[in-house]
């Protein structure tokens, strides 16, 4: 089975209050890498309440964001058009990595297991989530699509490249 993992597409880190022109820049790919997909899609959300600040990761990165119900927690626009044209789950999730995620990729219970991640941002989120996968999951294939991800900046998402890798997650890309 074949499933396709898009991380917080959401435009609070595309163009919105953690934005970058990087992740702006895998917008397209990522959506079409979204339509030609044929398997099973979850997609997360980054969500978070307005006392975000008042959180451990408010504290460390005191930009709100994502915030439940803005425009910023929405799904970037291209992103949700390609999602139209299939069926996906959507799971919310509070931190970086989604254990909920990881449970419902373990309960499907498949012998030849294929998971790709693609979205934002790879140093944070992306790597939290395809580790936890793997963790749940170690005889799953995991696959990151670069073209497809960004991190905060160009050097952080080049280095959780190399820390997936030496976690015996393939790279693509």
């Amino acid at each position: 089975m074949k499933i396709l993992v898009v991380v917080d597409m959401q435009n609070d880190f595309i163009d919105g209050a953690l934005g970058t022109k990087e992740a702006v820049g895998i917008v397209d790919a990522a959506a079409e890498k979204i339509r030609g997909f044929e398997g099973k899609i979850f997609v997360t959300l980054d969500t978070h309440t307005h006392h975000y600040l008042d959180t451990a990761e408010g504290r460390k990165l005191p930009v709100p964001h994502c915030i439940r119900m803005t425009n910023g927690w929405l799904l970037n626009e291209t992103i949700l058009d390609a999602l139209s044209e299939t069926e996906y789950t959507l799971i919310e999730k509070d931190t970086f990595g989604s254990v909920r995620l990881a449970e419902e990729i373990c309960r499907l219970n498949e012998e030849e297991l294929s998971v790709e991640f693609i979205g934002l941002c790879t140093d944070i989120c992306v790597v939290s989530n395809a580790l936890l996968v793997k963790a749940f999951v170690p005889e799953a294939e995991i696959l990151v699509d670069t073209r497809c991800c960004a991190g905060v900046t160009p050097q952080t998402h080049e280095a959780a490249i190399e820390t997936m890798k030496m976690c015996q997650i393939n790279v693509a890309g």
